[in-house]
C-alpha cells in the first residue's frame, strides 16, 4: 500500500502569493522557502542595479538564472552566467551579484542552510 502523504509532507508555492520584499532599492526577491536548512527565492534586477560584497559563514548558494545575464563577484574574480547556467558559491567567498545590461535579470538563489543571519556585509 503506497504512502498517504498528507499536507505535513510538502508545500506549494507560487510567486503572487509568496512572501514579497525589496532589496537595494529597485531589486524584488520571492521568497519561495524558508527554513532553517534551506532558503529559495526568485529574484529580479532591473539593469545597472548591484548587491553589496558580502559572504556568509555557513550558507552554500547556488545562483540559477532564468532571464538576462549575470555578472558574479566573487573574490577577486568576474564571472558572467547567462540564461539557463547556474553558479556555486561556497561558505566564506566574498561575492556580490550585478546586473551590467539593461534588460531585467531573473534568477533563483538557493541557499543551503538558511542565510537569514548569516550574512556579513563588507562594504
Amino acid at each position: 500500500m503506497p504512502n498517504m502523504k498528507t499536507e505535513e509532507n510538502f508545500l506549494a508555492v507560487d510567486k503572487q502569493t509568496a512572501v514579497h520584499y525589496f532589496w537595494g532599492g529597485k531589486c524584488d526577491s520571492w521568497v519561495l522557502v524558508d527554513s532553517a536548512g534551506l532558503s529559495v527565492k526568485q529574484e529580479s534586477m532591473p539593469g545597472g542595479t548591484k548587491e553589496k560584497r558580502h559572504f556568509h559563514t555557513h550558507a552554500q548558494q547556488f545562483f540559477f538564472i532564468m532571464k538576462g545575464k549575470a555578472t558574479f563577484y566573487p573574490e577577486n574574480e568576474k564571472i558572467i552566467v547567462g540564461e539557463q547556467k547556474g553558479l556555486l558559491i561556497k561558505p566564506g567567498t566574498k561575492h556580490y551579484i550585478a546586473n551590467e545590461t539593461t534588460e531585467v535579470l531573473e534568477f533563483l538563489v538557493i541557499s543551503q542552510p538558511t542565510t537569514n543571519q548569516d550574512r556579513i556585509t563588507l562594504e
